[in-house]
């Protein structure tokens, strides 16, 4: 029986070809422009037309927005190699999309339509996504990547939770916008830990045969998910216990040890590869200053916070946003010069973002410049990266 083909004969627009294509697109740009208009309101008098607090509007839209479409945007393009079924394109995938899009609308103008209509708007997307992925993941019969299902579920849940308190019906913000940034964290861990080594190990058999190959997948794997999904879990419902600060910490020493088994070391030539890394040692770090906040007063919760988010979310989506974008539209997986600009610039939007709540009175500056190196990251994704997602694939074009 010959093997499916991983993408049908599309006629349509080629940006609706493949899920990778529009979901990346949007979620670049809506990030690059988001944190701007979040800056302005938290550093001037500018005003977010919409009924979230300014402080749980960006969480949200970076968690259920930008994030939530990157996501998306892998799975539509991971699932049909997982199941062995066709993917969604052309005016389903369009649909999907529209979806998206009108939930960030319907949000950040929610002061002008009302918390109804902005609810049933924003969670028409998550709804939907989940009913596409649980068909596909159902009727391939790929049991092994159910953990997907219950990650998108939860994204859907978390999203509920913050509409609920701009509904009146219950003070669930902050806990719904935890509980997407600790399941996007859990992809990370779970996805993470899959290809990190997997693309490492392919790599050095061609570049490096002499160096050892990463550790294959062992218990000590599997401990770490497990000890990690449990610290992100305890700290979305319980971020002040005590036990939750001793979960993180051992949540983060397991990823940290996990990842030097990895071989990050020999990777440097190649930023490609070395950003994947770079993502997950944030996660770790992250982790580790998280369980940290509760033992050291002076460390600043903010730091351990955006180590998370900025750090391990943000460098994770662009260093998977442009191997997927590479290797789906026929190009060498090698990062040009404009992909080692977006490296060093979200690297650098972390780094400022961690170390801005010691920065005293030059917060602000601090501030411009860290949002100014994430729009910078993302919006040089858009404009590099535009033209391989929006044009037929292209066999042998330079990489980027």
């Amino acid at each position: 029986m010959p093997p499916i083909p991983r993408y049908r004969s599309h006629a349509g627009p080629a940006i609706l070809s493949a899920g990778f294509r529009p979901f990346f697109l949007g979620s670049a740009a809506w990030s690059a422009l988001a944190v701007p208009l979040w800056l302005a309101a938290y550093l001037t008098s500018f005003e977010v037309p919409t009924l979230l607090p300014p402080a749980a509007w960006h969480a949200h839209e970076m968690v259920y927005g930008f994030a939530a479409a990157t996501v998306a945007g892998f799975l539509l393009t991971a699932i049909p190699n997982w199941t062995g079924r066709m993917p969604l394109q052309g005016w389903p995938l369009a649909a999907l999309v529209l979806l998206w899009a009108a939930g960030r609308v319907a949000v950040l103008f929610s002061a002008a339509i009302g918390a109804i209509p902005a609810t049933v708007l924003d969670l028409a997307f998550p709804a939907a996504f989940v009913a596409v992925v649980a068909r596909e993941i159902i009727a391939g019969r790929n049991w092994r990547n159910l953990p997907m299902l219950a990650a998108l579920s939860l994204l859907l849940a978390g999203n509920l939770l913050v509409h609920l308190e701009v509904l009146g019906v219950s003070e669930t913000a902050d806990l719904g916008n935890r509980l997407g940034i600790a399941t996007l964290l859990a992809l990370i861990s779970l996805v993470g830990g899959r290809i990190v080594p997997s693309f490492t190990r392919n790599w050095l058999a061609k570049s490096r045969p002499d160096v050892p190959a990463p550790a294959g997948e062992s218990a000590l794997d599997r401990v770490a998910l497990i000890v990690t999904a449990a610290a992100l879990l305890l700290w979305a419902f319980v971020p002040e216990a005590a036990i939750t600060a001793a979960a993180m910490l051992a949540a983060g020493i397991a990823v940290g040890v996990r990842l030097a088994r990895w071989r990050a070391w020999w990777t440097r030539t190649e930023p490609l590869l070395l950003i994947l890394h770079v993502g997950y040692g944030w996660l770790a770090l992250g982790l580790l200053l998280l369980g940290l906040n509760r033992l050291v007063d002076a460390l600043p919760a903010t730091a351990a916070l955006h180590a998370l988010t900025a750090g391990a979310i943000g460098t994770m989506t662009l260093a998977v946003m442009t191997r997927a974008t590479l290797g789906h539209t026929g190009r060498p997986l090698s990062a040009g010069s404009a992909s080692r600009l977006i490296y060093i610039l979200i690297t650098l939007a972390a780094l400022l973002r961690v170390l801005s709540p010691v920065a005293g009175n030059s917060l602000g500056l601090v501030l411009w410049l860290a949002g100014g190196a994430w729009t910078g990251a993302f919006g040089l994704f858009v404009l590099f990266y535009g033209g391989a997602l929006t044009r037929p694939r292209a066999e042998a074009a330079k990489p980027i």
